[in-house]
């Protein structure tokens, strides 16, 4: 196992009707900034519960932010939270507005000139305004860990930053907030939330047993619960278990002492930038066409995820690996979401043309850090 330091200082509050604790949970005195979607808080009263538990406390509101959370809104926000002297932020809502919120923390402090810096160049992250969520929507983890993705239109971008000091103080999770999720959102969760864990497991073999147990045991739980919840969507246990499961599969515990991928987020970024495919949907695409391509080097690891996660135990070592990918590949399918750039109408040029965008940022994805143009271009003309 690798050396490794370990610190999330995030407080979860998980359950019903844990809304109402926000009062206990956010600075006395401070003055908020609450952010927000597109106001579907609004309909169906998880913003009421929130203003009621903040009843006491100085608050504004932020909302509109996108799925895909735009660069130009977010610095909206912080001009908002500038100009109201705002001292703590609140987000209400899915990874969307929780990865905004982050933004906006450490651009209403940077002090380094354009905040676009902060995503583009990797500035340094020195200050930021405290934060806390109530998580509608499990997906990212991004209720518990210290990574935040923002587009920007202009430049077809979609990037990632880092800090802890954007690491929300607090999560509420109530599992009841999901219950009036579309379908195609729930989907896409899943989704999300089962490429986060294969990304951190489906790699190559170390001596990592806890890692890979606990992997395959939240693999196994949204394979389980994935269809409860889209079957019956105030189904409490379903949603519950996929909403800790999503939060558990990005909080920084699979990753500690083991190799990681990110290949299909790093691909897939750049399908969402210039195409505007959903994040999760992006991800079904985009992995089974990795594994197939590097299938020798994530032999051993796909052999272990089928068996382990799938019962895939019969045949020889290729038809293993096979069944495997077909059977990630048509459990994405099973939740409604097409895994092939077609379904989305992205023409072939894609291809490339992503390949091409990765290879100008010099940027190089897998554990080994080695797939270049060429070997993109060949993962994504799988997915056709």
């Amino acid at each position: 196992m690798r050396n490794f330091e370990y610190y999330n200082p995030t407080r979860i509050v998980f359950g019903k009707g844990t809304i109402a604790k926000l009062s206990e949970l956010v600075p006395a005195g401070s003055r908020h900034l609450l952010l927000y979607g597109g106001g579907s808080i609004k309909r169906n009263g998880v913003c009421d519960q929130a203003m009621a538990a903040l009843a006491a406390f100085d608050v504004g509101e932020f909302g509109g932010i996108e799925a895909n959370p735009q660069f130009d809104t977010c610095m909206k926000a912080v001009d908002k939270a500038q100009q109201e002297d705002r001292d703590f932020l609140l987000a209400v809502g899915g990874g969307s507005v929780l990865d905004a919120t982050k933004f906006v923390a450490a651009a209403a402090r940077y002090k380094g000139g354009d905040a676009w810096d902060i995503l583009k160049k990797w500035a340094p992250v020195e200050d930021a305004i405290p934060l806390g969520a109530v998580l509608t929507l499990p997906a990212t983890g991004s209720e518990m860990n210290a990574g935040s993705v923002i587009s920007r239109e202009s430049t077809s971008e979609k990037l990632f930053f880092g800090s802890d000091l954007v690491r929300p103080t607090f999560s509420i999770l109530d599992p009841e907030t999901t219950y009036s999720l579309p379908s195609v959102q729930t989907a896409n969760g899943i989704v999300d939330a089962f490429i986060h864990v294969v990304e951190q497991y489906a790699t190559y073999p170390g001596p990592n047993p806890l890692q890979d147990r606990q992997a395959e045991a939240i693999l196994s739980t949204l394979i389980e619960e994935g269809p409860k919840a889209l079957e019956e969507p105030k189904n409490y246990e379903a949603r519950a278990n996929i909403m800790w499961c999503a939060t558990n599969a990005l909080n920084g515990w699979l990753s500690l002492g083991v190799p990681t991928d990110w290949a299909a987020h790093v691909i897939g970024h750049e399908l969402t930038a210039l195409y505007g495919v959903d994040h999760g949907t992006s991800l079904a695409i985009v992995e089974p066409g990795v594994w197939a391509h590097q299938r020798e080097r994530k032999k051993e690891k796909l052999l272990q995820f089928g068996e382990r996660v799938w019962g895939i135990v019969d045949g020889s070592d290729d038809e293993r690996v096979n069944q495997a990918i077909r059977k990630t590949d048509g459990f994405f399918q099973s939740l409604g979401i097409g895994t092939r750039l077609s379904d989305h109408n992205i023409p072939s040029e894609a291809c490339a043309l992503v390949a091409k965008r990765l290879a100008n940022r010099d940027m190089k994805v897998g554990e080994h850090a080695d797939l270049g143009e060429e070997e993109v271009t060949e993962i994504l003309s799988l997915r056709i």
